[in-house]
Parts: C-alpha cells; structure tokens; sequence
C-alpha cells in the first residue's frame, strides 16, 4: 500500500469517499458509464439540478484525481468532451452498488 496515502487517510473507506464523494461526482460517474463519452451539455441535461458551476468544478476534481479524461476541439464554439479514464472504469462495480441501492431504495424495499 502507498505509504503517503495510509498518512492521508485513517480508513478506505475514507480514501474512496474522498475520490467520489461530492454533491454529484458519483451521479457523473453513473451517466460516465452508461454513455462511453459525454459533452459538458450532455451531462448537465441528465443533472438538471446542477448549476453548470458546480457541474464544472465536479468535473475538474475528477479529472485531477484521474477518473475522468477531459478532451477540448479547438472548434467554434469550443467542444468539450468527457469519458472515464480505466482508473475511472475501476469504480464501475461501487457506482452499480450504489445503483442498484437506491433503486431498492426508491422502490420501498426496506
């Protein structure tokens, strides 16, 4: 195990929540892996309660923190488009869990 990161966190628990905790990271980690490739507009119709700010600064955590790959094409108007990187791609059983949970959830199951 990377010794900085045991220093960081106390818990793993606490080293995954700090990758895709956040008010919606784990909502673009879903639609990221249901749709190989998203613009930014793409994603915040299926958020539509995101303010296109925090929509913007969700995704520029996850690309620093490397789960999602940000590429820009010097075109007018400027397009940008989103997609999981393959340590991105890790997460998928988690965000299916979490998934999967809330559906339950939703549905009255307990």
């Amino acid at each position: 195990m990377n010794e900085d990161l045991e220093k960081k966190f106390n818990c793993p628990v606490e080293a995954t929540i700090s990758q895709i905790g956040g008010k919606y990271k784990a909502v673009i980690l879903y639609h990221l892996l249901n749709n190989e490739l998203l613009r930014f507009n793409e994603i915040q119709k299926q958020m539509p309660q995101a303010t296109a700010k925090m929509l913007s600064r969700q995704l520029r955590e996850l690309e620093t923190d490397g789960l999602v790959h940000r590429e820009v094409y010097p075109v007018v108007p400027p397009r940008t488009e989103y997609s999981l990187t393959e340590r991105g791609k890790t997460l998928a059983p988690i965000i299916n869990e979490i998934y999967d949970w809330g559906r339950a959830y939703m549905d009255g199951s307990f």
